[in-house]
């Protein structure tokens, strides 16, 4: 016998829901496989996520080498601020696309998401010409905002192509697996007064990543779905 901690997952998916993950999954491979030169390079995908004024290092991030005979240093225990603002951000395997924060007193809405779409299809006009011709793969969670109508029909009027995505699946979301970890551990620790400096830290961070950065994190996608047909649909780690 031997004492092992819990893994935490999203959510406790049931068999029904593991089996449309798989199927998810398969259709999206055989795309791939029929396509192997364009498909991923035609996905876009977004979501949103809450960045704080004040993220605490982890106590990982706060380890330091110490002499052998030296006393651990102590840190007082301290929590993420109240203050803070959502980022959205739209990507490819090319890099960032188009950025947008929430305005305070606002919630995500269909409405504003389908908005948010037509903004997109302007952007891509000017930083990804030919794209729009190609197809557009759009990749997102099924957040409410994401699946109401008419975000559909905007999607369908902008002449984007809606990827099925599975509930309770940010494993398969680059957005969730990949990019905001990544964001999220390089401003865990840093301070910032306003919503400004905020966005400059995140727009800072985008910035700074190379285009193999977010060829890497699309690339993943396919691992991960050969990862959870492998698991038969349980929510894959790595």
């Amino acid at each position: 016998m031997r004492k092992v901690s819990a893994r935490w997952v999203p959510r406790l998916l049931t068999e029904k829901q593991k089996k449309f993950r798989v199927d998810v999954c398969t259709d999206l491979l055989s795309r791939l496989q029929a396509e192997p030169q364009t498909f991923l390079e035609r996905i876009v995908t977004q979501d949103e996520t809450w960045v704080h004024f004040f993220d605490p290092e982890t106590r990982r991030q706060c380890m330091t080498w110490q002499h052998l005979d030296s006393l651990a240093p102590k840190k007082f225990k301290v929590t993420p601020s109240a203050g803070k603002i959502m980022a959205t951000v739209f990507w490819d395997s090319q890099g960032v696309i188009m950025t947008n924060y929430l305005p305070r007193g606002s919630t995500v809405t269909g409405a504003y998401y389908a908005n948010e779409l037509r903004e997109l299809r302007e952007a891509l006009k000017g930083k990804r010409r030919g794209k729009l011709r190609r197809g557009v793969l759009l990749l997102h969670d099924n957040a409410p905002s994401h699946t109401a109508g008419v975000v559909a029909s905007t999607a369908a009027e902008c002449g984007f192509e809606l990827l099925p995505h599975p509930p309770y699946s940010p494993d398969l979301a680059p957005s969730d697996f990949y990019l905001f970890p990544l964001l999220k551990k390089h401003l865990r620790g840093g301070n910032y007064d306003s919503d400004d400096d905020v966005i400059q830290a995140v727009e800072g961070f985008l910035r700074m990543q190379d285009e193999l950065f977010y060829q890497t994190g699309i690339r993943k996608l396919q691992k991960r779905w050969i990862k959870c047909i492998e698991v038969h649909g349980d929510y894959v780690e790595k």
